[in-house]
C-alpha cells in the first residue's frame, strides 16, 4: 500500500480520551514545535551555589539607566534578594519585614469570614476562605526597584545600592496588595489601604505624594466589583486590573480626573496574583476553571488541554500559580500544583504565534523572561535560581528520555484491518538523537503491546502489528534534535 503520512499537527490535545483524539499528540514533556518541526525544550543551569532563604514567588530582571549593571530581584516569603550579573546575591530585605506563609491555608479562628456571618467572639471552625501563600508584586520605578508582599503590606523601594536594604516608600497606602508603575510614571497601589477594590496612585514622577491636590496628579478610585484585586499589568497603553471574579481597564485621561475605569467582563477572575502575563499587545491569565485573554476585549482562550489541567489542580494553592513569558519561542508558561501536590509540579504552555498547547512536569515557583539577561530565569522551591534554555541538561543531570511526546490512538481506514508497520521515513535529517516506539492494540480496550525503541534515522526499520497504534518519540541524548513529518511504510492485512 502507499506510504501512510503521519501528519500530526503541533501541540497536545487532551480534551477527550486517547482514542477520541486520534491523529493528534496526546501527551508530552519538555517538547515544543516551531514551523511544524518538533524539538526539545532547552535545559537549565544553576545560577547560585547556595540556596536563598524562603520560597521565591516574585521575580523581575532590570538594568540601571546606564545599562552597565543588570539585576534580578527575587522575593520570597521571608526575604528580598537581588542578584547581579557578577553572580553575587545581596539580601535587601526591608527592616521590619515579617515572614509570610509558605503554603496557602483555609482561614480559621477569630475574625475570619464575612461580617455578620456568625456571632462576635466565636472562633470559626472553618470559613471556606483561603489565606494565600506569601507572594511578591514587583516593578521598576525608572531604574529603581519597587514592590510589595501582600502579607507585609508596605510598598518598598530599592535604589540600586547593594549596601542598603529596600526602604518603605513614604506616604504610600498601607496595607496594599500590589504595585504597578504606569506608562505615565505614576506608582499605583492595588488594594490600597485595606480596601480590596481600591486603586491609588502617586503624583506623576513623585512616588512620595499620594494625597490628591490641586497641584499634583495623585488620586484614587474604587472598582465596581464584588471581588478582591489580584493583579494589574500594562497592556496596549492601558492598565488592566484583574480581580478574583472580573476584569477592568484603566485609561489615562490627564487632569483633573487623571484615570477612568471600565469593567471589561465578569466570570473571568484571576486564580493567583502571579498567574498573568503579557506579550505583544495582549494579556493572558489563568482562572479557576479556564484561561482568559485581553487584547481589547476579554474572552475565554480556547485550550486543547483545559480538561486535563483543571481536572487535576490544587486550587487551594492557587496563589502559587505563576505565569511567565518565553519570548524567544513565543510561549507563555503556567506553573501550577497538581491535586496531589502543595507545590508547583507541572506546567501548561501556550504558543501564541502558532496557537498550540503543550504540557509537562517542571517544578518552578517563579519565572521572568530574558529581558536584561540572555535567557529566562526561574526559581524552584529548593531556593535555586536557574538560567533556562541554557544547554540541554537539568543542571548537569541527564534529561534524555524524559523529553517525549506521544499520540492518541491511530487507526488506518475504519480501524478494522490489521496494520503491519515496516519502516518509518523522516523528511528531516535525523541522525539517531531521538528514538521512536509504537504501542499497539487489537481492540480499543484490549491489552497494549510496546514495540521498540527504534533509533530514529532517515529510514528506520520497525516491526509492529495491530488494528490501532500509538506512537511515542523520545530523546536519546541531551542535545538539540529535530523531527518533522513522518511517513509509515506498512501493509494492511485481514480483519483477524
Amino acid at each position: 500500500m502507499p506510504l501512510i503520512p503521519l501528519e500530526i499537527p503541533p501541540g497536545v490535545v487532551k480534551n477527550g480520551t486517547a482514542l477520541q483524539v486520534a491523529g493528534r499528540w496526546f501527551d508530552s514533556n519538555l517538547i515544543r514545535w516551531r514551523d511544524n518541526v518538533m524539538m526539545p525544550v532547552g535545559g537549565w543551569l544553576k545560577m547560585n551555589t547556595s540556596a536563598i532563604t524562603g520560597i521565591c514567588r516574585g521575580l523581575i530582571s532590570f538594568r540601571d539607566n546606564g545599562n552597565a549593571n543588570k539585576f534580578i530581584c527575587a522575593g520570597t516569603n521571608s526575604k528580598l534578594y537581588v542578584w547581579n550579573d557578577s553572580g553575587t546575591i545581596y539580601d535587601i530585605t526591608p527592616s521590619g519585614f515579617t515572614t509570610g506563609r509558605t503554603d496557602a491555608i483555609y482561614g480559621l479562628g477569630y475574625g475570619t469570614g464575612n461580617y455578620g456571618a456568625s456571632t462576635y467572639g466565636t472562633a470559626r471552625a472553618g470559613s471556606g476562605q483561603v489565606l494565600d501563600a506569601a507572594t511578591w508584586s514587583l516593578d521598576t520605578w525608572g531604574e529603581y526597584l519597587v514592590g510589595v508582599a501582600p502579607h507585609y503590606g508596605r510598598i518598598v523601594e530599592w535604589q540600586l545600592n547593594t549596601g542598603s536594604v529596600a526602604a518603605n516608600v513614604s506616604n504610600a497606602p498601607y496595607p496594599s496588595l500590589g504595585v504597578l508603575v504606569t506608562p505615565e510614571r505614576h506608582l499605583m497601589a492595588l488594594g490600597a489601604a485595606s480596601n480590596n477594590r481600591k486603586v491609588a496612585w502617586s503624583d506623576q514622577e513623585d512616588n512620595t505624594v499620594w494625597a490628591a491636590g490641586a497641584t499634583n496628579t495623585a488620586g484614587a478610585i474604587e472598582l465596581e466589583t464584588t471581588g478582591t484585586i489580584r493583579a494589574g499589568v500594562r497592556v496596549r497603553g492601558e492598565i488592566l486590573i484583574v480581580t478574583d471574579v472580573d476584569a477592568h481597564v484603566m485609561t489615562y485621561l490627564g487632569p483633573p480626573l487623571i484615570y477612568n475605569r471600565q469593567k471589561l467582563g465578569s466570570a473571568c477572575g484571576l486564580v493567583g496574583p502571579n498567574a498573568i502575563a503579557t506579550a505583544e499587545g495582549f494579556a493572558v491569565w489563568m482562572g479557576k476553571d479556564d484561561f482568559h485573554v485581553y487584547d481589547g476585549t476579554v474572552r475565554s482562550l480556547p485550550c486543547d488541554v483545559r480538561d486535563f489541567v483543571f481536572g487535576d489542580i490544587n486550587l487551594v494553592q492557587g496563589s502559587k500559580i505563576y505565569a511567565g513569558v518565553n519570548s524567544e519561542f513565543d510561549e507563555i508558561w503556567f506553573f501550577y500544583p497538581t491535586a496531589a501536590s502543595d507545590e508547583n509540579d507541572r506546567y501548561v504552555c501556550w504558543n501564541y504565534k502558532e496557537n498550540y498547547w503543550s504540557i509537562g512536569s517542571l517544578s518552578r515557583t517563579a519565572w521572568v523572561d530574558s529581558g536584561a539577561f540572555t535567557d529566562p530565569t526561574a526559581t524552584d522551591a529548593s531556593g535555586f535560581l536557574y538560567s533556562q534554555e541554557s544547554g540541554w541538561t537539568n543542571a548537569g543531570a541527564a534529561l534524555t528520555t524524559t523529553r517525549y511526546v506521544e499520540t492518541g490512538g491511530v487507526s488506518v481506514a475504519q480501524g478494522d484491518n490489521i496494520v503491519r508497520g515496516r519502516q518509518v521515513i523522516s523528511d528531516e535529517a535525523v541522525t539517531g538523537q531521538a528514538q521512536i516506539k509504537f504501542k499497539t492494540r487489537f481492540t480499543p480496550n484490549g491489552s497494549e503491546t510496546e514495540h521498540g525503541p527504534y533509533t530514529l534515522e532517515n529510514y528506520t526499520d520497525v516491526r509492529f502489528s495491530g488494528r490501532q497504534f500509538a506512537m511515542r518519540i523520545e530523546g536519546r541524548v541531551d542535545d538539540d534534535w529535530r523531527v518533522g513529518t513522518l511517513r509509515l511504510d506498512a501493509k494492511t492485512g485481514g480483519r483477524r
